[in-house]
């Protein structure tokens, strides 16, 4: 029996390139989708066939995509606030692009990197399972753009051509590019403070957990299906936070700033962004706050349950492994 073919997009970013390895240690053959040289350079070091090509301008098709069996869709526009243009062309016309064409090429599957992020805008996020509703308007870019996103991919779902979901919720781990270091500069430049204490409970899932859910998903999951990820039981925000900071040699402040007061900031600095015509983030966004400035659990009741999810890194091995990484030498 040959091995099955992943085609893999986002493969040069921090979840695509550690599902590029375990694609490959669990025996798939895997092509990857990059825009730029130093991204096929990259997917070329990980063991992946290197595809040149952009998902905001996939035109016609993409010829490596034949022969492919499961398309995992893990690239995405990243930011809260910004470039609403850029957004939409990468998380909804992205996730467009590569639906048409993968039907068009014979793919029979296609699993999509979702996120909690896309409930932000409803009720506070507690516990939240697969039934739980999208809001019509969800607050920022990034949960909007993902939100119509999935929403096309659910919709995509029809014989042959089967539609999965996965959805961790605080991605981490060794080789993360974006939340670490971006808490670890906050903390350092001062401007870092704990909304109401930091005490709240949060899901978190560790990036090798995210890629057995969306390999799971890929063998298993039902079609239309739609599948939380996390590392088990919630754990305490700022517990979680003092302890990745605690791998890099950062202690963690003890300021702290009432959540009324945050809100006043996020909404305030949103309005001055506008009215000067910035396009990067301010310092709080809504979507922060709601992010990571109050509890946000979700239940994978469902996904171990239905594709055998297991998620088998648990934090302390996570966080060792993080403390090994920066302890190692150069």
């Amino acid at each position: 029996m040959s091995a099955p073919i992943g085609f893999v997009t986002g493969g040069s970013g921090f979840i695509g390139g550690e599902l590029i390895r375990a694609l490959l240690a669990e025996g798939w053959r895997v092509r990857a989708l990059g825009r730029s040289s130093a991204a096929l350079a990259k997917l070329a070091a990980l063991g992946a066939e290197p595809v040149p090509g952009d998902i905001t301008a996939v035109g016609s098709g993409i010829p490596a995509l034949a022969g492919a069996d499961t398309v995992f869709h893990s690239a995405a526009w990243l930011a809260g606030s910004g470039d609403a243009a850029l957004a939409h062309a990468t998380n909804v016309g992205g996730t467009a692009a590569m639906l048409a064409a993968s039907r068009a090429a014979g793919v029979s599957r296609f699993v999509h990197v979702g996120t909690e992020a896309i409930l932000v805008g409803g009720p506070p996020i507690r516990n939240a399972d697969e039934t739980w509703p999208i809001p019509d308007r969800p607050i920022g870019l990034y949960p909007a753009t993902k939100a119509k996103a999935e929403q096309l991919v659910r919709a995509a779902d029809a014989p042959g051509f089967a539609t999965v979901v996965v959805r961790p919720r605080f991605v981490w781990g060794r080789g993360d590019s974006t939340l670490l270091p971006r808490l670890a500069a906050a903390v350092t430049s001062g401007q870092f403070a704990w909304i109401g204490g930091g005490r709240y409970p949060t899901s978190t899932t560790h990036v090798r957990n995210v890629c057995e859910g969306l390999i799971k998903a890929a063998l298993h999951g039902r079609p239309g299906g739609v599948y939380f990820v996390t590392d088990g039981p919630p754990i305490a925000f700022r517990d979680m936070v003092e302890a990745l900071l605690a791998t890099q040699g950062i202690a963690a402040p003890t300021r702290s700033v009432p959540h009324a007061v945050a809100s006043l900031v996020a909404a305030g600095g949103e309005a001055l962004w506008r009215i000067l015509g910035r396009t990067g983030e301010p310092t709080l966004s809504r979507t922060a706050l709601r992010l990571i400035g109050e509890e946000v659990t979700v239940n994978d009741a469902l996904a171990r349950r239905e594709i055998g999810y297991l998620g088998s890194v648990t934090r302390e091995a996570g966080l060792a492994e993080l403390r090994a990484a920066r302890l190692a030498p150069a």
